[in-house]
């Protein structure tokens, strides 16, 4: 084989293997519409007007201390504290409003550790048969049955976007986050309903062993 024949040899081995990695790399296009904003939950909980009442006094309403992503939803200057069953406390929990038809707190799993609370792994509003809790407010102590779960990471979204997406309410999707500290979130569960705004929620846990910060933090629905 002369020199021009391994030249040209080289320059077929060179275009085949360009080709190859052209094919085999994803489309940024695909990855930009696939990619969403995460949101950290911090410890919280929702209530209803009764036990806001027995909490905070007769005819007490919540006030608006900050407007959330989700329209209609604030966080609330009313807080109250959280008694684990070793007596710990977790004080200045913040209630997120409005008020709504079931009192839920929303703890990650190593509050759960630090209270003494075996915290069953929830979406938000299935809270039959999980942890007892016992809340502290300013007028009353409430002590809960059931209520107190660790909420399982989610991604809200409307219609229109879970179109765009190919997705369902109630499927799972893994979502790679960005950053040094990079993690794949499997079993992410979708939750579609009309006016919802496009975010991923994770509570401090998942966030911190992610690398997040709750500012300008993405995933990529994989």
């Amino acid at each position: 084989m002369n020199s021009s024949q391994i030249e040209t040899r080289v320059e077929t081995i060179v275009r085949d293997v360009i080709d190859e990695m052209v094919i085999a790399s994803p489309s940024p296009s695909n990855s930009s519409d696939r990619k969403i904003p995460i949101g950290i939950s911090a410890r919280h909980l929702h209530i209803t007007q009764e036990h806001l009442e027995h909490l905070f006094g007769q005819g007490k309403q919540l006030t608006n201390l900050k407007d959330l992503v989700e329209p209609g939803e604030f966080a609330a200057n009313e807080t109250v504290a959280i008694v684990g069953p070793n007596r710990r406390i977790f004080s200045k929990v913040r209630i997120l409003g409005p008020v709504r038809s079931m009192t839920q707190v929303e703890l990650s799993y190593t509050d759960g550790v630090y209270l003494g609370m075996d915290l069953p792994h929830r979406l938000s509003g299935d809270i039959k048969g999980s942890a007892p809790v016992t809340i502290i407010g300013p007028q009353n102590v409430l002590r809960l049955p059931e209520g107190a779960i660790r909420a399982i990471r989610h991604i809200h979204m409307n219609p229109e976007d879970a179109e765009q997406l190919g997705v369902n309410n109630g499927d799972k999707v893994n979502v790679q986050t960005e950053g040094p500290a990079s993690v794949t979130f499997n079993n992410t569960i979708i939750r579609v309903k009309e006016g919802l705004y496009l975010q991923m929620h994770v509570d401090t846990d998942e966030a911190n062993a992610a690398g997040l910060d709750g500012a300008n933090s993405y995933g990529i629905i994989l």
